[in-house]
């Protein structure tokens, strides 16, 4: 009996194993792949054993970086894509991950060079090869912008989920039900935002008060946008039932959200490493160990499971968003960033476990 017991449990753990390896296959590929070509740049760029070693360690540490920063990232692109359609989902785990690699890790940062340096797409990467440098110092003195805009469309996002009339599952009860509650109130998550914004903006002056609030008024803008915009695609798509169920105007709206998430991880970055490439290749690896997370909380129902895991993956968003705000005046490490997030999402997993026992009991 304890032989059966102990073979059962034996193919259990295989059979568990070989489901995570399916989900992870291709983050194992390109993580070999990123790995290789980190170390064959490394080798060209200063011709010694140790410089080598040293851009591979950085982009194996730029690749948990960005996992641990996006995991929030990743409970929050199951949320919309378990409602999506089957033929968008497929759309947005194959077109979006080439979008979030390529567009936001390497045509992103050229493109802030292009508007802040005004030159040509071409120039900007002859100037991200050539002079890495300099390159770096632009990227950086853009951040403020950055920061304001990322951080206001994240904020709508985290706020969006809580001021919902409809949202009847509350971890943290009190503060929660009010909220809920008070979305009947029209426009209550914009006006948050504004005086959050407004507050930050007092410890600012002259053109940094002036540049963080136009960027601010932008992410707004943009979140509102995407929201309108996706309706009125969704609308043209079928009936309001199937336009719910999200398609193209819900694909629209999780690669702006990526393209949030990523600005952090992105301008950060440059405190490791100046190569452009190098951290396109490590921030690559990161987004798609977010793309088999996404998958896997899908198509387990790990949402479904574990009730409180959203509540604490749009907590991390908020912190996150007040943290970029923050960052408009002092330095925050990366690395705190993730953390912070990381605990709050373990926190309401721990207490998503809880709860299912407590429920078990009384069955």
């Amino acid at each position: 009996m304890n032989r059966r017991s102990t073979l059962a449990s034996e193919a259990t753990r295989t059979q568990a194993h070989s489901s995570i390896f399916r989900y992870f296959r291709w983050a194992f590929i390109v993580t070999a792949l990123g790995l290789v070509l980190g170390a064959v740049l490394g080798w060209q760029s200063t011709g010694t054993v140790s410089g080598t070693l040293g851009v591979f360690i950085i982009v194996a540490v730029l690749a948990v970086l960005e996992i641990s920063l996006s995991f929030d990232n990743a409970i929050v692109n199951a949320n919309k894509l378990k409602d999506m359609r089957p033929e968008w989902q497929r759309r947005f785990l194959t077109w979006g991950i080439i979008i979030a690699v390529f567009g936001m890790r390497i045509l992103f940062p050229l493109m802030i060079v292009v508007i802040a340096a005004h030159i040509g797409p071409w120039q900007a990467l002859v100037l991200a090869a050539t002079q890495p440098g300099e390159y770096a110092h632009i990227m950086h003195d853009a951040h403020l912008p950055i920061a304001a805009f990322g951080g206001t469309f994240l904020m709508m996002v985290g706020l969006s989920f809580f001021f919902d009339h409809e949202k009847d599952v509350h971890w943290m009860q009190w503060l929660e039900s009010t909220m809920a509650r008070s979305a009947t109130v029209r426009g209550i998550e914009v006006a948050v935002v504004l005086i959050l914004v407004l507050l930050f903006s007092r410890f600012l002056h002259g053109v940094e008060r002036h540049t963080f609030m136009l960027a601010a008024v932008w992410g707004l803008l943009t979140f509102l946008l995407v929201e309108v915009l996706g309706g009125l695609l969704d609308s043209t798509q079928g009936t309001l039932k199937t336009a719910a169920r999200g398609g193209i105007g819900a694909f629209l709206y999780l690669e702006v959200l990526d393209a949030s998430f990523s600005f952090d991880g992105v301008i950060g970055a440059f405190a490791l490493s100046q190569n452009l490439f190098v951290i396109a290749i490590g921030l690559g690896i990161g987004a798609m160990y977010v793309r088999a997370m996404t998958i896997m909380l899908v198509e387990k129902g790990t949402l479904a499971e574990y009730r409180y895991l959203e509540h604490g993956a749009f907590y991390a968003i908020i912190a996150l968003s007040v943290i970029m705000y923050a960052q408009s005046l002092f330095a925050i490490p990366e690395v705190i960033t993730g953390l912070f997030g990381a605990a709050l999402i373990g926190v309401s997993f721990w207490s998503s476990i809880r709860w299912n026992k407590r429920f078990a009991c009384k069955d």
